[in-house]
């Protein structure tokens, strides 16, 4: 169902640590899209082996690589490219070679058709460790379950994506991982198909469990923009009442036990423990909140962006 366009197409790659990647990336993007006019956007999150320099030692005039201050993570090195791009359709991928271009000529006529705005892979046989796949099923079911959005593979980089709508994506934190979800946010039309995965080619994985715990922070972050941003009220306000009834039961039952039977009550650590505990859980919840929201209103108010870039250079030379 190959789809030849006049368009300009950008893709979008964060790299880090892919020396022995990149090369062999570029002569695949190259062949898999022959006949179509195209750019090439490597952002350098500060890596710290060859990779900038076996870029520039490519030569490619349809390679533009920015190279990042420091290592920002990679949402914040996709939104660098995402912003940098000037393609009508943009396309995002991994640097690591387990996600296959020759994939994207089979999913641009989606986009081309007018019909979606996303296009998203579903990853087939995924040749990842359990380390990987398993926080990774886990979190696919929670996404479907708490957003009802039926999206199977949030986790897979290659997208292809319009023009309007990834230059309204705002990524913060890892929400490079429900790109997906806040493009649906965004009222994009969504196409899921499935596409190739392979073991990775060199280099070492980024991932790690630890990543499990940022991940679920920033789906209560996205779920509490997407239900109660305008309504916060029927958030807070619904803890705020039940913590209420709460304690006043518990301080009925704790008159009754000194009024009743003469009980001494104020020796017992248990409660003071658990409304502590009660108590400052809300409180980080929200000081989390705020501060995100703060953050965000810092940067667009302004027109700032959270990344700093060193320089840009297309075709090995600074441009």
């Amino acid at each position: 169902m190959d789809v030849i366009t006049d368009e300009l197409l950008s893709i979008v790659v964060p790299l880090y640590n892919e020396e022995e990647n990149v090369a062999l990336l570029t002569e695949k993007i190259h062949k898999s899209l022959k006949g179509y006019q195209y750019q090439i956007v490597y952002v350098d999150d500060f890596s710290t082996d060859r990779t900038r320099q076996v870029v520039r030692e490519l030569k490619d005039p349809k390679i533009h690589m920015i190279a990042l201050k420091k290592n920002y993570g990679q949402s914040l090195a996709l939104a660098a490219g995402i912003d940098y791009a000037s393609g009508e359709y943009i396309i995002t991928m991994d640097g690591d070679l387990q996600n296959d271009p020759s994939d994207i000529p089979n999913m641009l006529p989606y986009a081309l058709s007018g019909e979606y705005d996303v296009v998203t892979g579903i990853r087939q046989k995924r040749r990842d460790s359990l380390v990987k796949k398993i926080p990774s099923k886990i979190a696919n079911f929670l996404v479907r379950r708490v957003t009802k959005l039926d999206i199977k593979d949030n986790g897979c980089a290659l997208k292809v994506f319009t023009k309007t709508i990834a230059k309204d994506l705002n990524l913060y934190g890892e929400m490079h991982r429900f790109i997906t979800l806040l493009a649906h946010l965004e009222g994009a039309q969504i196409k899921q198909l499935p596409v190739k995965h392979h073991a990775r080619h060199a280099g070492v994985s980024k991932y790690g469990l630890e990543r499990v715990f940022k991940v679920i922070a920033d789906m209560m972050l996205l779920l509490f923009i997407r239900k109660y941003f305008q309504r916060p009220i029927h958030l807070f306000g619904i803890f705020g009442v039940l913590l209420i009834i709460l304690g006043v039961l518990i301080n009925v039952y704790l008159l009754i036990v000194k009024l009743g039977f003469n009980e001494d009550i104020g020796t017992r650590p248990l409660l003071i423990f658990g409304m502590m505990f009660i108590l400052g859980g809300i409180q980080l919840f929200t000081i989390g909140i705020v501060m995100e929201l703060l953050i965000r209103t810092y940067y667009e108010s302004q027109n700032k962006r959270p990344y700093r870039i060193k320089n840009i250079q297309i075709g090995g030379e600074i441009a």
